[in-house]
């Protein structure tokens, strides 16, 4: 049996691919900061570890890594999201990049090393589509999913060489308790569940990216590559 570690796993996407991935066979570790929605979570699935953990403690992920000894897939989702001009959130921007870049290169220092030595191994960190071009009101957030997305690429290469399977994963909007504090009209919106399946079916097939849905993911792609005075021309009304 193969064992999964997902961080962020209390609620969203993170319980919603826990679930998936307990479908499919794996032993799942779990690990978020809601110990009580963690446990009961773990009470649902059949070989399910819940260790409480703050990914932004290098050394707590560590030790709940080591307590669940070798893992096949490991998945960096833990990550928080808010909105606000860029000149008035630094302090917001510095918590995102906490929990959303280095909860994630937390993760991967723990788990990498056994990986390596095992010579095989999956890591997927959960970004944004977010993070492929700065967003209005969400400097912050695209910043740290951006960096999410640079470090990852340039692991993936890296890692190559010892069977190790590296995935970005960019979602659009997923219906989740982050999304429901939006009040701006999120396009294509998906469920947890729905994503679920799509991350972990890319996952299983070793896919370098993941990005959906399909109809959000062309738009931001095609936006990356407008040159910039057309591109702000296009996203002003969402700074007003």
């Amino acid at each position: 049996m193969q064992t999964a570690i997902i961080t962020g796993a209390s609620s969203g996407i993170g319980a919603a691919m826990a679930r998936e991935l307990s479908r499919r066979g794996y032993a799942v570790v779990l690990l978020a900061r809601r110990a009580e929605l963690l446990t009961d979570l773990a009470r649902e699935l059949p070989n399910a570890l819940a260790i409480p953990c703050d990914v932004t403690d290098a050394a707590a992920v560590r030790d709940a890594v080591a307590r669940a000894g070798p893992i096949d897939v490991a998945i960096a989702n833990a990550g928080i999201g808010t909105t606000g001009w860029a000149a008035n959130s630094v302090d917001a921007a510095e918590e995102m990049m906490r929990v959303n870049y280095f909860g994630t290169l937390h993760l991967f220092d723990a788990v990498i090393p056994q990986m390596i030595e095992r010579r095989s191994g999956r890591f997927a960190g959960i970004a944004s589509l977010a993070g492929l071009r700065g967003l209005p009101t969400a400097a912050g957030y695209s910043a740290s999913k951006a960096a999410m997305q640079a470090y990852l690429e340039a692991a993936r290469v890296e890692l190559a060489k010892f069977d190790i399977h590296i995935t970005v994963v960019n979602p659009g909007f997923i219906k989740t308790a982050m999304t429901d504090a939006n009040t701006f009209h999120m396009p294509f919106l998906m469920t947890a569940e729905r994503a679920a399946r799509i991350i972990v079916d890319g996952i299983e097939r070793g896919a370098r990216v993941i990005e959906f849905p399909l109809p959000m993911s062309i738009l931001t792609r095609f936006a990356r590559v407008l040159p910039s005075w057309l591109y702000d021309r296009a996203v002003r009304s969402g700074a007003r």
